[in-house]
């Protein structure tokens, strides 16, 4: 069996879980989340579990096991705790202000950027140089910071752009005069 698709997923208290037919939804104080289940995969609700099962030992089929489990913990985790996810604007002159639910980004073009959140996910920005991305769902909060780490990414040779909270970035030496 699969390491990660055997085990458990443990319900926590104010956490609910139903399916129906091959779609799961979890519902917390968080929010609600859906996602349908696999074919090759078999999903129950037992007490305050949720257990995945599968026919077979095929390769396809252990690793789908595993992921499947992997997103209804992600799930769990989400709607009672939430994900989080933090960016640092590094550069002169960049900078993020809040105007209302939505972002408005300054990064040295000749015009402002604008981000409006998607539905389920906040956008926060603390102080100047840093915005807060939270949410429950943890892939949209991932794509969310990632589509604004777009806008600009790390340069190595002076180090600026929209970076992960602590990520450091591998400097390059620039043009050498001389011998």
């Amino acid at each position: 069996m699969s390491r990660i698709g055997k085990n458990p997923v443990a319900l926590p208290s104010g956490v609910k879980a139903s399916l129906s037919g091959a779609t799961l939804t979890v519902e917390g104080p968080k929010g609600k989340l859906t996602h349908d289940i696999h074919e090759d995969v078999e999903c129950k609700i037992e007490e305050n579990e949720i257990v995945f099962t599968r026919p077979s030992d095929d390769k396809f089929q252990r690793s789908i096991h595993g992921t499947m489990r992997s997103i209804a913990n992600n799930m769990v985790v989400g709607v009672s705790e939430g994900f989080e996810i933090n960016l640092e604007l590094v550069g002169v002159g960049y900078r993020a202000e809040q105007k209302g639910k939505e972002l408005n980004l300054i990064l040295g073009y000749s015009h402002h950027v604008p981000v409006i959140p998607p539905a389920g996910i906040e956008l926060k920005a603390e102080g100047q140089t840093k915005i807060k991305i939270s949410g429950c769902d943890k892939q949209l909060v991932g794509q969310v910071a990632a589509d604004i780490r777009k806008w600009r990414r790390p340069e190595p040779y002076k180090g600026k752009g929209i970076l992960y909270a602590g990520e450091q970035v591998r400097r390059k030496q620039g043009k050498r005069t001389g011998k």
